[in-house]
Formats: structure tokens, C-alpha cells, sequence
């Protein structure tokens, strides 16, 4: 499997170490993309791999599977034209999909492709159940509440307080780099609209921490999750990473295990 990646950031250097260096997947990366070329070069020498700034000859290349490792904003002016170069695309800046007109535009370029989009867990855990509670229209109820430390927030806090309530559509809106959970958790469950969101800042908290409660005919969900942060970055979660590398791990294989 020959696997691209868009993004020359901490998530795409850890790919890059996992996949191959330490051969954690059944392929390799042969391609990045990005628009810093300082980082670009220096992990094209580092991981023995190619870096393009044009996009156009990048997806020319024999690629299988296109990794998005970069940012909302990179990802609205990119994903159409991976979908219609007929590339399967793993999405990381899932708050891209905000609006519902750009994640069906994309959607419909990939069923005519024929190819599939994966849309990764990231930092949290549960979304099997709430894709099975909604199955028959009988999830009712999802809320979100994230406890992040100030630096993870690219802001100062001497106490906890709230700093966000309503609903994710909102919370994608003004977080978008810290909120893409949000977004997942409405893509799974009830919509962007009708998920609620509760983000802490909390100066003495290590993890970030997750909260999701669920409601509906299957019955309550309470899950929480603490996540460490990647060594490099705190702003970004390193489950989040391993979700990534986890989709490429388990892309072809004969065995699949939950929806």
C-alpha cells in the first residue's frame, strides 16, 4: 500500500516513524505534501521519502490511501481534489465537515470514484454505540464535555471555569484546532445542530479529558476518556495519532471489528 500524506506536522512525523521506520503498517508512506518546506524537506530526508509542494503531481502519484494530517483550512481547499483523483482519504481535521453541503459534495465525488473516506475515532471512544443507537432513530441525547489544561488551548487560566457552551456546530465554529471530537461525535450521532458541547479550561489537569453522555431506546452512555498529549505538541492528542495509524493498519484486513 502505497500511502501519501498532506502535512508536514506532528501527526504526519509520527506516521512517518510508525509506518516507516518501525513498519506498524502494511505499507509505506512514498509522499508528502505541504506548504512548509523547511519541515517538508527535512522529513523527506529523515524518512527517505518524497515532498512535493505542488498538489497536482502529488496525486498523480501511485498512491492507494491519502492521509490529511494538516488543518481545517488545508483540508476544505484539498479533499475534493483527492476524492477526484480517485484516491481513498483519511480525514484528521474531521471540523471541515461543518457544513453538510461540503461533506456530501465530498461523499459524492468518492461514491463516483468508487473509492472510501475514513473518518478516524481521534481522542475519544464510543462511537460503535452511538452509531448502533441511531441506527433505528432511537438516540436522543448526546453531550459532549471537554476538560482541557490552558497551554492545550493556546491560552492562560489561573482557575477552571467554562469558556464554551452550546451546541458543536458552534464549538467547530470557534475551536476549530481543539474541537474535532465534537465533530465526530456529531457525525456519528444525532447532528451537528442537536449535539451539545461544554469545553473547561482547568489549569490543574495533565490530560485532556472527554466526557460523553448518550441517551436513547439502547439505554445511557457515560464514557469518559483522559488523553496524554503528544510529546511534541499539547495541543494535540496522541490517541488522535494512533487512530490514524490504527485506519491504515486495519484498511484491508479480512477481519473488521465494530461498524
Amino acid at each position: 500500500m502505497n500511502i501519501g500524506i498532506i502535512g508536514t506536522g506532528n501527526i504526519a512525523t509520527y506516521l512517518l516513524e510508525q509506518v516507516n521506520s518501525n513498519k506498524m503498517a502494511n505499507g509505506r508512506i512514498t509522499a508528502i505534501f505541504g506548504r512548509n518546506q523547511q519541515a517538508g524537506h527535512g522529513l523527506s530526508e529523515q524518512f527517505e521519502t518524497d515532498f512535493y509542494t505542488d498538489l497536482q503531481a502529488f496525486l498523480k502519484l501511485p498512491l492507494d490511501i491519502v492521509v490529511e494530517a494538516a488543518t481545517v483550512e488545508a483540508a476544505a481547499l484539498y479533499l475534493k481534489e483527492v476524492a477526484t483523483h480517485k484516491k481513498d482519504l483519511i480525514v484528521s481535521s474531521i471540523g471541515v465537515f461543518k457544513e453538510a453541503a461540503f461533506l456530501n459534495e465530498v461523499k459524492t465525488l468518492a461514491e463516483s470514484a468508487g473509492t472510501q473516506i475514513f473518518l478516524p475515532s481521534g481522542a475519544i471512544g464510543g462511537l460503535d454505540v452511538l452509531q448502533s443507537a441511531k441506527a433505528a432513530g432511537g438516540l436522543q441525547r448526546v453531550q459532549l464535555t471537554t476538560r482541557k489544561s490552558p497551554a492545550s488551548l493556546g491560552m492562560e487560566a489561573g482557575s477552571e471555569r467554562v469558556i464554551f457552551e452550546g451546541s458543536a456546530y458552534e464549538a467547530v465554529e470557534q475551536f476549530p484546532k481543539n474541537v474535532n471530537v465534537a465533530m465526530t461525535l456529531a457525525l456519528a450521532g444525532i447532528g451537528i445542530e442537536k449535539t451539545k458541547v461544554r469545553i473547561i479550561v482547568d489549569p490543574d489537569i495533565e490530560r485532556n479529558t472527554h466526557t460523553i453522555e448518550a441517551e436513547g431506546d439502547f439505554g445511557k452512555l457515560h464514557l469518559q476518556v483522559e488523553n496524554n498529549p503528544m510529546p511534541s505538541n499539547p495541543k494535540t492528542s496522541l490517541l488522535a495519532a494512533l487512530s490514524i495509524l490504527a485506519v491504515l493498519q486495519n484498511k484491508d484486513g479480512a477481519l473488521r471489528i465494530g461498524n
